[in-house]
């Protein structure tokens, strides 16, 4: 493994061990080699290391595809370097890097874990929102195998719509991996819009399955900030 992926197990692994109560299900749909992208929910800001930490237990060195910024803040930039995971600079010509990074970890063998929603829900009862098409290029240019991962509990220790931390003993925090979502449908296909759109759709319809499973209720239309921008409009118009 290294010093440095050695010294991220014994930093994060003991703490979350006394900090959540875990119920994880489905090691057996990741794969134990050979390239895999993990695609997950994002509900909080607690959940990654709790997915890290899944997808470690899991037999996989777990490759995030993370926002530029963190990679600016003194020495956890440093180390997230040395831990091997990729930088997205979101909105600028850069952007094309991160895939190029990971289209190279894929070709390695590893195995890429991508947030599909590319930051922490907004949705107000926290289901998944739109994804964005980040995955579904990946998964085009590499035929790598998509492993749908959900969480829920994370919120729990940070709640995004309350900005407010509770961290106590066993917490429980559940997470389930599911088989690959079915792809091939577009294998070969040139990463038109379209293209990218449909994929995108079956793998958040996946997500948003397995989590109103999890949650034991009904998923309810997905939700993105434009839809909700309408519906509010909407609210305000004189009847």
């Amino acid at each position: 493994m290294g010093f440095w992926r050695r010294f991220a197990v014994m930093a994060i692994k003991p703490p979350l061990t006394v900090f959540t109560r875990r119920t994880w299900s489905g090691f057996e749909h990741v794969p134990q080699t050979g390239p895999v992208i993990i695609v997950v929910n994002h509900i909080s800001h607690a959940d990654t290391v709790a997915v890290a930490h899944y997808v470690y237990d899991s037999g996989r060195w777990p490759q995030f595809m993370i926002k530029g910024s963190v990679f600016k803040v003194p020495v956890l930039g440093n180390l997230m370097h040395r831990w091997q995971q990729i930088p997205v600079e979101r909105g600028t010509t850069d952007a094309a890097r991160a895939l190029e990074a990971s289209v190279a970890v894929i070709e390695a063998g590893g195995a890429v874990v991508i947030y599909p929603e590319g930051s922490t829900t907004k949705e107000p009862d926290l289901w998944p929102m739109r994804g964005k098409t980040g995955a579904a290029r990946l998964a085009l240019a590499t035929g790598a195998p998509v492993v749908p991962l959900v969480s829920w509990g994370a919120q729990k220790i940070f709640d995004p719509r309350t900005k407010k931390w509770r961290v106590r003993p066993r917490t429980p925090v559940t997470l389930a991996a599911g088989p690959p979502v079915d792809l091939s449908r577009w294998a070969g296909q040139p990463p038109t819009s379209p293209v990218l759109n449909e994929m995108t759709t079956e793998i958040m319809n996946r997500l948003r399955e397995m989590i109103s499973e999890l949650r034991g209720e009904p998923a309810p239309p997905i939700w993105s900030p434009s839809s909700a921008a309408k519906a509010d409009s909407k609210a305000e118009e004189p009847s």
